[in-house]
């Protein structure tokens, strides 16, 4: 099996650099100073166990691969705000004995949230969820750290929307040889509803900075209230606390092998690099969704995706605003 990791930063950039390791076919796919510095330099993985550099083939797009082998995985790595693009920059490409590869090849969204597999499904007839755990940063163009140990990651993964099968369990032997645990799971779902009720802390990280404050964590708390709430209402289940904590044991820690301390997540590292763009309208603003659906209000997270949504608009430095000042935001919303 060829992997075409399509998003080749923090975590496209972590699962495919692990993959190459372990001696598996990977195509790295990026685009800008990311693509340059890939297609020159080639990707500098930063582990607990050492420094790595994979030369591997980079891409900008599709066209520049031709045809495509049946035996290629399509790994969506992507933010859900890029999505779209890149599902209909990959569907239509032919592949060797005919067909397509929204026709005929898996495609794995490695991704937050839960909007992309539906997204996806749309065009592709194969697509599978992936709940990712995988404490990733991109460093610079090029250059990726993934700081768990002693596994990389755990990767849940299982067919969208229930089920598994044969290739579900070819990629998870793939990634279990490659510094993962890759569990499949056929409530995939589950796993990543679970998770987005962690990420709704992302906008609060990316707003007023790493969360270690009580203020920050009862903020945390009323925004995954309200998400438990919009869940219940909607059906739809998600793993408990104890599942998530039984399944990850000691399995990743942190271990900064530089004397750093921790930084942001994604939507930190989103605002930190400029990018003008951030995921919380697919995190907060999925609870939103549902709760105007079902007639749950969400007035914290509406806030955090309001806020988050801003920060990256104007630009505004990562971690910028107090904690204090944006839960007077959240007060002034509840009221």
């Amino acid at each position: 099996m060829r992997y075409l990791i399509i998003g080749a930063g923090a975590v496209g950039g972590a699962i495919g650099g692990r993959l190459a390791q372990a001696g598996h076919e990977v195509v790295l796919v990026a685009r800008g100073k990311q693509y340059e510095a890939l297609r020159d330099h080639g990707l500098r993985l930063v582990t607990p166990d050492g420094p790595h550099i994979h030369l591997l083939p980079v891409v900008a797009g599709p066209e520049e691969l031709g045809e495509l082998s049946p035996d290629d995985v399509l790994v969506l790595a992507v933010k859900t705000q890029d999505s779209v693009a890149a599902l209909e920059a990959w569907a239509g490409r032919p592949v060797a004995g005919g067909g397509t590869a929204a026709e005929r090849l898996p495609l794995v969204c490695a991704q937050n949230g839960v909007e992309s597999e539906r997204l996806a499904l749309r065009l592709f007839r194969r697509v599978y969820g992936m709940c990712v755990w995988l404490p990733a940063t991109f460093v610079e163009p090029g250059v990726v750290s993934a700081a768990g140990a002693p596994l990389t990651g755990i990767l849940h993964i299982g067919r969208y929307p229930s089920g598994t099968d044969e290739t579900a369990h070819r990629i998870s032997a793939d990634l279990e040889k490659s510094f993962f645990e890759a569990p499949v799971a056929p409530d995939v779902m589950r796993w990543k509803y679970a998770k987005l009720l962690g990420n709704l802390a992302n906008a609060i990280e990316a707003v007023s900075g790493v969360i270690t404050s009580e203020e920050g964590l009862a903020l945390h708390g009323r925004a995954r209230a309200e998400g438990e709430a919009v869940l219940a209402a909607a059906g739809i289940a998600f793993a408990s606390k104890e599942e998530e904590k039984e399944s990850r044991g000691d399995k990743i820690r942190f271990e900064p092998f530089d004397g750093s301390e921790r930084s942001g997540g994604s939507s930190w590292q989103s605002l930190s690099r400029g990018t003008g763009t951030i995921e919380s309208d697919y995190l907060n603003g999925e609870m939103g969704l549902l709760g105007r659906l079902h007639g749950v209000p969400t007035p914290v997270n509406d806030t955090l995706q309001s806020m988050a949504d801003r920060f990256a608009r104007e630009r505004r430095p990562a971690g910028s605003m107090t904690i204090a000042d944006l839960v007077a935001e959240a007060d002034a919303a509840t009221r």
